[in-house]
């Protein structure tokens, strides 16, 4: 569409004009609007002739706009009496094109080009890859379920389940490559921060009874008498993942740290940073590793397990100091009633010297964290009291620490100085006092220097990588795993484990502001139904996140229709380099 004017002796008018072929074949046009006169519009606009005729090409434009809008309208025939195709897939999921998106990024196609150099194969590495990484993710099973999930996105694996089980052992065998590569191309994404890295480890029960080389009988964190493996996982200071490794489940889990840092100081070349982890894997060696070199260590203590010295004095309540504050304070005089108080944080530092490793224990204590702790164990011995009352067994070994039956002691009653003839069970008020000394104290030891605050919020962050056991083990099922073979096990791993970092970019991406659970949900329900020769109707939700994915990765999947030629456009927009 276009602007004309007509003018007369008086006046001069402006008209959009519609172009268009005739009947007859040939080029014709016709008014589509008339917009109104100059004098009109100039008192309107309050412009001159100039800006009058910029206004009239503004309003050409958006009817131009507006008018390919409707001249795609696509009319589709339904008929209520004809059967759909037999074994015609209909419905497809389109999550998975944002996750596609990242692995671009990432330069899979690059790593996998790499590996191809040293190996035989005919299969496509790449596509398998990510078919495992999309249905780890959306449909996390089996790798023959995983396989039959393919078929249902937008793009069929052209590749074969056996391809997917060779597959498997030439990704185990490059795991550490494809893991630093992948580290270095994260930064296309994202700016690691490598200042700070935490480590933990978990482990993965096998429902086996005979135990192999990796496979072996351990202590399970889960409590089950399974074979179990290990896993030790790096994470950095964004809860981004950065290296991982399974060892043997009857190792212990403080020898699996060396191996794997030492592979992040060497590939990775992060040389300089400050290592976090629980108190489970502070042994002195581990200790002594991060004390040198440009490293430092955060490490959780257990007030518990100090010598009795060190404990009375993290635990006496004198010589406590606010948090940015030099003044001295006592525990006891605190109003623990008090607002301020109660949201407050205090701490003292212990100098400790031990194994030839000198030290500062930080104790702090927390009046809100003292209120959490005594709710639950209130809570905890109303359940004891209750199970007392209605004659329930009660576990020998409680090797739960919430377990209620902790408050439980056993009474035997004896007459006349013969053997016991009657028992009863009441609640151990020595546990319970035992308990309260350390309501609201938590400790770390470090070897650094500085502002306290600091050292508490770097310790504060290790819920994330909490956090990355639990998804990999819930949302994506890291378990049950089924397969036998050593190399196949740890490529499943390593499949988890680029699948939790290509959800953790994303969840970056997305500013942190959406829950797991919604960021996974949404994805896997991102589905597309297959209409004819027409296209692609959508069926899913539109909501605030898929407007964000969609505003983030520069297509949309969520209009009324989506044509054949427009559905492989946003494919080939999904693997377009960020």
């Amino acid at each position: 569409m276009r602007v004309t004017t007509s003018k007369s002796k008086n006046s001069e008018s402006f008209y959009i004009n519609y172009a268009y072929i005739g009947k007859n074949g040939k080029n014709t046009s016709k008014v589509f609007k008339k917009l109104g006169t100059l004098k009109e519009l100039s008192e309107k606009l309050n412009t001159d002739r100039d800006g009058v005729m910029a206004w009239a090409k503004e309003q050409a434009r958006i009817e131009t706009e507006k008018h390919k809008l409707e001249s795609e309208n696509v009319s589709v025939d339904f008929h209520p009496n004809r059967l759909i195709n037999s074994n015609e897939q209909r419905s497809f999921n389109c999550g998975y094109l944002f996750l596609q998106s990242i692995c671009k990024s990432l330069r899979f196609d690059n790593i996998c080009r790499n590996i191809k150099t040293r190996h035989n194969y005919e299969y496509n590495l790449q596509s398998i890859l990510q078919d495992l990484i999309y249905a780890r993710i959306l449909s996390p099973s089996s790798k023959k379920s995983s396989f039959e999930f393919a078929e249902n996105l937008l793009e069929q694996p052209k590749y074969e389940l056996h391809d997917v089980y060779r597959a498997l052992s030439t990704l185990s065998v490059e795991s550490d490559f494809i893991q630093a590569e992948l580290y270095k191309n994260s930064h296309f994404i994202h700016n690691r921060n490598t200042k700070i890295l935490y480590y933990d480890c978990t482990n993965y029960f096998f429902e086996i009874e005979e135990a192999d080389e990796l496979r072996k009988y351990g202590k399970s964190k889960e409590h089950r008498p399974n074979p179990i493996i290990g896993m030790g996982l790096f994470m950095d200071a964004d809860g981004i993942p950065l290296s991982f490794d399974i060892y043997p489940g009857n190792q212990n889990e403080q020898l699996s740290l060396k191996p794997l840092e030492r592979k992040i100081i060497s590939d990775f070349e992060c040389s300089e940073f400050i290592y976090c982890s629980d108190s489970g894997l502070a042994s002195k060696s581990n200790k002594k590793f991060n004390n040198t070199n440009g490293r430092h260590y955060v490490i959780t203590q257990s007030l518990k397990k100090l010598n009795k010295e060190d404990r009375e004095i993290a635990l006496k309540p004198t010589q406590y100091r606010k948090i940015g504050s030099t003044k001295f304070i006592d525990l006891t005089t605190l109003n623990e009633q008090d607002e301020e108080v109660i949201s407050s944080i205090y701490y003292k530092e212990v100098p400790i010297e031990r194994n030839g490793i000198c030290e500062t224990l930080i104790v702090t204590y927390s009046p809100k964290y003292k209120r959490y702790q005594r709710n639950i164990r209130n809570e905890q011995i109303k359940r004891a009291e209750n199970m007392i009352s209605n004659n329930s067994k009660f576990k020998k070994e409680k090797r739960n620490p919430n377990d209620p039956g902790r408050f439980i002691k056993k009474t035997a009653t004896t007459e006349h100085g013969e053997a016991a003839t009657e028992t009863y069970y009441e609640i151990d008020e020595s546990v319970i006092s035992n308990e309260e000394m350390y309501d609201g104290f938590y400790a770390v030891t470090t070897d650094l220097e500085g502002d306290i605050s600091e050292i508490i919020k770097i310790n504060k962050q290790r819920w994330q990588i909490e956090e990355c056991f639990k998804i990999m083990k819930t949302e994506f099922e890291a378990r049950p795993v089924y397969l036998q073979r050593e190399d196949r096990i740890k490529a499943h791993f390593l499949i988890c484990f680029v699948s939790l970092m290509i959800y953790r970019l994303l969840e970056i991406k997305l500013e942190k502001n959406y829950t797991t659970r919604t960021i996974i949900n949404t994805l896997r329900n991102m589905n597309v139904c297959k209409i004819d020769e027409y296209g692609y109707i959508p069926t899913y939700t539109r909501n605030d996140l898929t407007d964000k994915l969609h505003e983030l990765f520069g297509f949309r999947t969520d209009t009324e229709i989506i044509k054949k030629s427009k559905m492989r456009s946003i494919i080939k927009e999904s693997k377009i380099l960020r």
